[in-house]
Order: structure tokens, then sequence, then C-alpha cells
């Protein structure tokens, strides 16, 4: 593959993993689990779709690059609950299905979830369940594209990139914002 740009990516940890953040062409690519079952698959099909090569940045070259620092300020916002929506540019590197998906994604509100079901007939077709499944599960931008609102039928947690013990810190995240002054909790 020869590549024609830069993706620029950095290794960030937060309480409930590793992520690798990517900016390529001033907008964020990649914001994904480090450690993760499509990791390689991700990385090939941004690289693909960008004709770029990875090159990492170390954490004082980290200023440099714009968009590496807001997605890190933005991320550690959302996680001490003083930020709900993140606003970040953002380039999606999929197919025109997925970035559907993804793009249905971004409009589930802040603390409320819906069901791969409820999301296909949002899209156009119910019987689209398992492509919608797959799209969300391809999605290489976690928590700002959240795909962690996406749950069961039966309202149970599903797969995640990040594992299910983060999905349900994150909703829970979501939840405990949401209802700070009341009981209530998602789990």
């Amino acid at each position: 593959m020869s590549f024609t740009s830069t993706t620029y990516i950095a290794h960030y940890k937060i309480p409930l993993g590793e992520l690798v953040i990517g900016s390529w062409d001033n907008k964020l690519v990649l914001c994904d689990w480090k450690h993760r079952n499509m990791r390689e698959a991700i990385d090939t099909r941004i690289k693909k779709h960008t004709q770029s090569a990875y090159v990492q940045v170390s954490e004082k070259e980290w200023p440099q690059h714009p968009i590496l620092i807001n997605t890190i300020s933005q991320i550690e916002e959302y996680l001490v609950e003083k930020r709900q929506n993140f606003e970040l540019p953002l380039h999606f590197a999929g197919s025109g299905f997925q970035i559907r998906v993804w793009e249905a994604l971004m409009k589930i509100p802040f603390g409320k979830t819906v069901s791969y079901l409820e999301l296909s007939k949002t899209l156009g077709d119910e019987k689209a369940i398992r492509a919608v499944a797959s799209a969300n599960g391809a999605n290489a931008i976690s928590i700002i594209v959240p795909c962690h609102r996406v749950i069961g039928s039966k309202g149970e947690l599903t797969g995640y990139a990040g594992g299910l013990n983060a999905k349900q810190k994150l909703l829970q995240l979501e939840n405990h914002s949401m209802y700070k002054n009341q009981q209530t909790r998602l789990f």
C-alpha cells in the first residue's frame, strides 16, 4: 500500500482502558480501544481509506496536533461529567452504510440507549440488524460516536470493543450525569 499522507496517533490511558487517538487532515479519524479484537482490521481500513501511514507522536509532541489535544481534553471533561456532547471535526473511514450507521449513533442522546432493532428501524430497514451490529462494531471513533449506547432488545449489554465492563461504566456515567440529584441508576 502506498501512502500519500500521515495519520498522527497518540496512545492515551483513561480509567476504562487505553485509547488510540488518530488525527488525519485536521480531523479525528480514530479514537478506539488499543486492545480490541478488530484492532488490525480497523487500522488497515483507516490507512487504506485515508492513504496514510500512522506516525505515533510522543506526549511532548501532542500540542503540535490540536485534534489530539482537543480530543483528550474533551474525553477528560466527559469522564468527569463536565461534557455531554463532543465538538470535534470527524472523518469517517468506512463504507456508505457504515457511515450512515455511525451518523445515526451520533443522534442517540446522551444518557439514552437504543436496541439494534430500534437503530435498524431508524435507518429504514428493521431486517438489517446484523449489518447494523457489524457497522456498530466497526466504529473507529469510540465514546465520541457513542456505539456504547446500543444494547440488546431485552435491555442486555452486548458486545463492545472496550469490553462490557467499559460499556457498563460509560452508561452508568451518562445515567448518573443525567440524574445527579436522584438515586436512580441504570444498573
